[in-house]
């Protein structure tokens, strides 16, 4: 656990330092862990079969509000603090998770915060209009993250069952299908 007696007051103080939950509207098993500046990271998961399954997050086209720059298996480590999950009744324990975190120069890291005046007197600067990203508004980019996860799946599934549908393409038949 995080010790947040020198963040000062904010909605940090009564979040948990990581959440474990399942998207409601897709099934996929989500995480919101917090970073070592304070602020929340959001983590989607897909298991293998899953055209995102193994890919670099550079290669991944989503409408998330911050750029998935997170991609890899479960980490080892205590459970509190890893990147990794329990897996629920039914869900795979294998998966590979997809992030993203909310501690751009426009966001409030109280960890840096906290950190930079305790080392060097500083105060906070912040950029106009920046904000701490809640556990509530990391869910919601989860949701949108998991839902993209699910639409590249259903694209992928359409183009694999047109290609099935081709049977001989370009003058060989399609391998693997």
């Amino acid at each position: 656990m995080t010790d947040k007696a020198a963040w000062g007051p904010g909605p940090w103080r009564d979040e948990p330092d990581k959440e474990q939950f399942t998207d409601e509207a897709t099934g996929l098993p989500c995480l919101i862990v917090r970073n070592s500046a304070g602020a929340l990271c959001g983590y989607v998961g897909v298991g293998e079969g899953h055209p995102w399954f193994g890919k670099d997050p550079g290669d991944l086209e989503t409408r998330t509000a911050f750029e998935v720059d997170y991609a890899d298996l479960c980490q080892e480590g205590p459970e509190a603090e890893t990147i990794c999950h329990v897996p629920a009744p039914g869900e795979p324990d294998r998966v590979w998770w997809l992030g993203f975190h909310c501690s751009h120069a426009w966001d409030i890291s109280p960890g840096i915060e906290a950190r930079e005046e305790s080392l060097h007197g500083w105060e906070p600067v912040r950029l106009a209009g920046a904000s701490y990203k809640t556990a509530a508004c990391v869910k919601v980019l989860c949701a949108v993250l998991a839902a993209d996860a699910v639409a590249a799946a259903r694209s992928s599934r359409r183009a694999l069952d047109r290609a099935q549908g081709a049977g001989n393409c370009a003058g060989g038949p399609i391998r693997g299908l």
